[in-house]
């Protein structure tokens, strides 16, 4: 298993706390020199808050707590290509690098959407253009998404 394989089976477990949790299934973890810095899962409905998504809620937090807002010395994992919202909070917090699992369009076709490249629409026109490494452990991400939307609807 190499690195990014292992920080995504960290964020793929988060997704899968957050439906514990009530949650659609969504987990971010934040790195730096090899090492976890903080994490969070999606918080929608136990925070009651539909912009407590996994990824701009570890960005919150993280720079609130920290003091830190300029992290481009820092990857973000997310099981899933973060949406326009959290992409455009990578971009103000300069997050260095992204990588994820399964993308948008892959969640989409599971939901019968019109999917799109968030990511590559959000940085492709913005000031700040992290590094992009997708389809990580997508598979396994796939499936901890299909099994909840086959239940559930989304948002």
């Amino acid at each position: 298993m190499n690195q990014d394989e292992f920080f995504m089976k960290e964020a793929i477990r988060l997704s899968k706390l957050a439906v514990e949790h009530g949650n659609e299934p969504f987990g971010a973890i934040l790195v730096k020199s090899r090492e976890i810095v903080y994490s969070n899962e999606n918080q929608i409905y136990s925070a009651t808050d539909p912009t407590f998504h996994a990824e701009a809620g570890l960005l919150r937090r993280f720079c609130a707590e920290t003091h830190i807002t300029d992290l481009r010395k820092y990857t973000l994992f997310s099981s899933c290509e973060p949406c326009f919202m959290c992409c455009g909070a990578l971009v103000w917090t300069k997050v260095g690098r992204l990588v994820y699992g399964a993308s948008d369009i892959d969640l989409c076709n599971l939901l019968d959407e019109q999917g799109s490249h968030c990511s590559q629409i959000v940085f492709e026109n913005s000031p700040h253009k992290p590094d992009i490494t997708a389809g990580i452990l997508r598979e396994e991400s796939l499936s901890v998404l299909a099994s909840y939307f086959s239940h559930n609807t989304k948002g």
